[in-house]
């Protein structure tokens, strides 16, 4: 089946509706951004992916308008389908053309389009955000030239690690595949391990550690041992571990190898998530945190994301450059000369030919360059906003995947936040200007005598 038109009705169903275009004010900053945004371009960029066979995909627009508008506002996937419903802005920037009382799509419709979206489809909206700012005079091209580069933690939704709830969520989720899988295990340990994990948390705020290590000790026994079971079945029963199985031993194995060895390289830090890694950003509040490192790139002079890089592990900074710079090239198409870093970056080595870097604390530069090494500090609020605003604070998209999407995304929501909050305050200057220019024609002409109340 084909793609369906969107908001399409009956003649008679038109006559009970409300059309969006009677309803919404024209100068709001969404209508604006509806009208400037190329949205036949996603159009023809996913036309091709659908065939004629099944249900009749969503709307493109209406996909990307909805990731535009969550992490605009800083709203789960579940919180921007059902706002939609209220917010006749939203409904219009979306391409709808009446007033619509129902759920526009199912939330899990968004997962599933941004697993089609890929790192390549986010990108061609943070691309899109840059070329309307860029249509409307609020980024030059040469801006593009001179970007900031920084890095910062984006932390993963999972709890704590700490030795117990690994051991423990490792052998779950093994019993759980086994048992799908079709073995008949000789004992789960779900009991003992259930009052192991109690114990060992009890012991360790009472301060007892050789109690809580010996609880840890036992869970780490039982791993051990649901591990030997697991390959004595399958090969009893003539089954290869591979798939899912395969992938849950292998966890298993590392997380009970780790436990004994504190000093292992490639710790897993989450059952379901074991691509994260510990990060280190030298906070006094929070030592250690949990995710992905991302490479956040701004330009110098207006502050607009212009490049969102992820990197699995915890690579050094300055590895990090050369890979954020390219793709600043692929989104926006210049060629960055020059770069201002932190002290993170050192070592030229690793800088990219035909780039300038400049670190922070550097001396004997001309006043303007030494002017625009200032700027450096100006991509630290842009990444407090990014985490505050736009829904990088805490990462709830699955994989390594994920870790890219969001980013990208979060991006994408404050390029287009502050292309919204420009033209608000475009229109609020205007109304200012015009109340000013209104009293000034309606005051009395100097030596000329003053109205009464009477009069």
């Amino acid at each position: 089946m084909g793609r369906k038109k969107w908001g399409q009705k009956s003649a008679q169903e038109e006559m009970f509706l409300v059309r969006l275009d009677r309803l919404v004010d024209p100068r709001h900053p969404l209508v604006k951004l509806g009208e400037r945004v190329d949205w036949t371009w996603f159009e023809a960029q996913y036309a091709g992916q659908f065939g004629e066979v099944g249900r009749p995909p969503l709307p493109t627009r209406l996909v990307v308008a909805l990731s535009i508008l969550k992490h605009m506002e800083n709203l789960s996937d579940e919180d921007v389908v059902a706002k939609w419903v209220e917010n006749p802005y939203w409904q219009h920037f979306s391409g709808a053309e009446f007033f619509e009382h129902r759920l526009p799509c199912n939330p899990t419709s968004l997962t599933r389009w941004r697993s089609r979206f890929g790192e390549e489809g986010v990108k061609k909206i943070l691309a899109e955000s840059l070329r309307v700012a860029a249509d409307e005079g609020l980024l030059k091209r040469s801006d593009l030239c001179e970007v900031v580069v920084d890095t910062t933690a984006q932390p993963k939704d999972i709890t704590h690690p700490t030795d117990a709830k690994l051991l423990e969520s490792a052998r779950k989720k093994l019993v759980k595949t086994a048992r799908k899988a079709g073995l008949v295990l000789r004992r789960s340990y779900q009991r003992v391990g259930k009052e192991a994990v109690f114990r060992s948390a009890r012991y360790r705020h009472a301060r007892q550690m050789k109690r809580a290590k010996r609880q840890d000790k036992r869970l780490r026994t039982y791993l051990g041992a649901v591990m030997r079971d697991v390959r004595r079945k399958a090969a009893a029963a003539g089954l290869e571990v591979e798939g899912q199985l395969k992938e849950a031993l292998t966890i298993a194995q590392r997380i009970h190898h780790q436990v004994r060895d504190p000093k292992a390289k490639n710790k897993v830090y989450s059952v379901h998530e074991p691509e994260v890694s510990c990060i280190a950003k030298g906070k006094a509040h929070q030592p250690f945190e949990f995710g992905s490192k991302v490479s956040i790139t701004t330009t110098v002079k207006s502050s607009w994301v212009v490049g969102v890089e992820s990197f699995s592990g915890n690579p050094y900074d300055g590895a990090t450059l050369a890979t954020a710079l390219r793709g600043v090239q692929e989104v926006t198409g210049a060629e960055v000369k020059r770069a201002f870093v932190d002290k993170g970056y050192r070592g030229r080595k690793h800088h990219p030919a035909g780039v300038q870097v400049l670190i922070s604390g550097r001396k004997n530069l001309k006043p303007a360059l030494q002017k625009k090494l200032k700027r450096r500090q100006s991509v630290e609020p842009v990444i407090g906003h990014l985490k505050s605003d736009h829904r990088m604070r805490r990462n709830f998209l699955r994989g390594s995947l994920g870790d890219v999407l969001n980013a990208v995304l979060a991006a994408v929501g404050f390029n287009f936040r502050k292309l919204t909050r420009a033209w608000r305050l475009a229109w609020l200057f205007f109304v200012l200007l015009g109340i000013r220019l209104t009293s000034r024609l309606s005051a009395p002409a100097p030596g000329a005598p003053a109205l009464s109340a009477a009069t």
